[in-house]
C-alpha cells in the first residue's frame, strides 16, 4: 500500500462507511423487491419492530464508544501539547534566579526546543512520523538543566523542581507522538458495521410489506449512521486535518 495511503487510511474507511452503508441499503430493498428472491424473503414477514431496538442499541453504544475513543484521543492530545508548554514556561520562570549568562543558555535551550518541536516536528506528526531533530533538542535540554554549575547556582528545590518540569516535557512529548500514531482499529470498526447491517436488515423486514415505509426508514436510518461514522473516522488522528491540532502553545515561547 502507498505510504499516503498507509497515514491518510481514516480517509479512506471514511468513504467506505459512508457509500457503503448507501450501497447496503439500495442493496437491500432491492433484493426485498425486485430480485428474484423478493417472494422468499417476504415469506419471513411479521417480524415485531420492538426487535429492530435490540440490534440498534448494541450498534448505537459501539459507534458510541469509538466516538468516544476519538474525542478522548484529541482531549489527551490537547492536555499533552499544553503541559508540553507549561513545563517549558516553567522552566523559564525557574531560570530568572541564574546568572545571566546560565539564565540565557537556558533560556536559548528552550526555545531551540520549543521551535524544533513547532516548526520541524509538528507537519511530521501528520504523518504519524518523530523528529530526530527534537529528540537530540530535547537531549540537550536535559543536559544543560542537569549541568553541576546550574545546581550550584540554584537552590536544591528549585533546581530539582526544573528537572522534573524537564521530564515532565520529555513525557508530555512523547504523549504527544504516541497519540500521533494513532491508527483505526479494523476490528472494532467491522464489529460496529455487523451491527448496522443487521439493524438495517431488521428494518428491512418489520416493513417488508410497505415499500414506501421500507425505503424511508432504511434511507433515514443510513443518512443518521453513515455520516456519523464517516466523521468519527476522518477525525481519528488529532494532528490530521480536519481537526488538526494547533502548534500555537509552542510557538508562543520563541515569537
Amino acid at each position: 500500500m502507498p505510504a499516503f495511503l498507509i497515514t491518510y487510511d481514516h480517509y479512506l474507511l471514511a468513504a467506505i462507511a459512508l457509500f457503503g452503508t448507501l450501497g447496503a441499503a439500495a442493496l437491500l430493498l432491492w433484493l426485498a423487491h425486485y430480485s428474484r428472491f423478493a417472494s422468499l424473503i417476504r415469506g419471513y414477514r411479521g417480524l415485531s419492530p420492538p426487535f429492530v431496538n435490540v440490534i440498534g442499541v448494541l450498534f448505537a453504544l459501539t459507534l458510541a464508544f469509538l466516538a468516544n475513543d476519538t474525542w478522548n484521543a484529541h482531549d489527551r492530545a490537547v492536555s499533552a501539547v499544553y503541559h508540553e508548554a507549561g513545563g517549558l514556561r516553567s522552566i523559564l520562570a525557574l531560570a530568572t534566579a541564574l546568572p545571566v549568562a546560565q539564565r540565557h543558555l537556558v533560556d536559548d535551550t528552550v526555545k531551540a526546543y520549543a521551535s524544533s518541536a513547532a516548526e520541524t516536528e509538528w507537519p511530521m506528526l501528520a504523518h504519524r512520523q518523530s523528529s530526530e531533530t527534537t529528540t537530540l533538542a530535547m537531549a540537550s535540554l536535559l543536559e544543560v538543566l542537569s549541568r553541576p554549575e546550574m545546581a550550584l547556582s540554584l537552590a536544591q528545590a528549585t533546581h530539582s523542581e526544573m528537572l522534573q518540569q524537564a521530564i515532565a516535557v520529555r513525557d508530555a512529548r512523547e504523549q504527544r507522538i504516541s497519540l500521533s500514531q494513532t491508527h483505526v482499529n479494523p476490528l472494532k470498526w467491522l464489529g460496529m458495521a455487523f451491527l448496522g447491517l443487521l439493524t438495517m436488515i431488521s428494518i428491512a423486514m418489520v416493513y417488508v410489506d410497505q415499500p414506501k415505509a421500507e425505503i424511508l426508514a432504511i434511507a433515514l436510518f443510513a443518512a443518521a449512521a453513515a455520516p456519523t461514522a464517516a466523521i468519527v473516522l476522518i477525525q481519528g488522528n488529532p494532528f490530521q486535518p480536519p481537526s488538526a491540532m494547533s502548534a500555537a502553545p509552542l510557538k508562543a515561547l520563541y515569537q
